[in-house]
């Protein structure tokens, strides 16, 4: 990914000064520079705020709410998973950070959601389909409020960032629905296989 920006910004470069306004190019590559601090300083506040949000639900036994309140639908789509099993919690950690839209707080719940999994897999060598479950419900990605994007949007000026709530959650459930269905599709298709096989 480093050459490519490498690559990408000589070009700009080369090209500007080709065609003379090279001096274009290096204020829009220091205005871009100044634009990049300004989000990354509103990201700090919001990001701050959530993660600590998430630290007190952890804290106050509302994941263990959460997790009980999820568990009807954790038990269909995670038929593996044993009902006194930790991961049933990192997995409800991990759909709360996405669905606020946290993607950066989501990570380490949904490293440490697969860590759980992976004990609880037989095959050690291969994905179960509980963790193949995660990995596509992570990645789609059900946003109810998207925090990150927000902040962005605030960062860099937008008059109305809150528009986009609407849109991301049409779009999200749509891809989250898919992923679940496209998932449990698969799953038919191939059965974990014993380690020994």
């Amino acid at each position: 990914m480093n050459y490519i920006f490498y690559f990408l910004i000589v070009i700009s470069i080369v090209f500007g000064a080709i065609n003379g306004r090279l001096q274009e190019v290096v204020n829009s590559i220091l205005s871009g520079a100044e634009l990049s601090v300004k989000v990354a300083f509103s990201l700090i506040g919001i990001m701050s705020f959530w993660l600590g949000i998430m630290k007190i639900a952890e804290k106050s036994g509302l994941v263990e709410f959460i997790a009980k309140v999820i568990k009807p639908v954790t038990k269909h789509l995670f038929k593996e998973i044993p009902e006194e099993s930790t991961a049933i919690g990192d997995i409800a950690m991990n759909f709360s950070a996405n669905a606020l839209g946290l993607a950066n707080a989501a990570t380490p719940m949904g490293i440490k959601a697969m860590e759980e999994l992976q004990k609880l897999n037989k095959n050690k060598k291969s994905a179960s389909n509980a963790m193949c479950m995660l990995l596509a419900m992570n990645t789609a990605g059900f946003q109810l409020v998207p925090a990150t994007v927000i902040a962005v949007l605030i960062g860099i000026g937008y008059k109305n960032p809150t528009e986009i709530i609407a849109p991301t959650l049409l779009v999200t459930s749509i891809t989250f629905l898919s992923a679940i269905i496209l998932a449990k599709v698969f799953e038919k298709f191939w059965e974990p296989q014993k380690e020994n096989d």
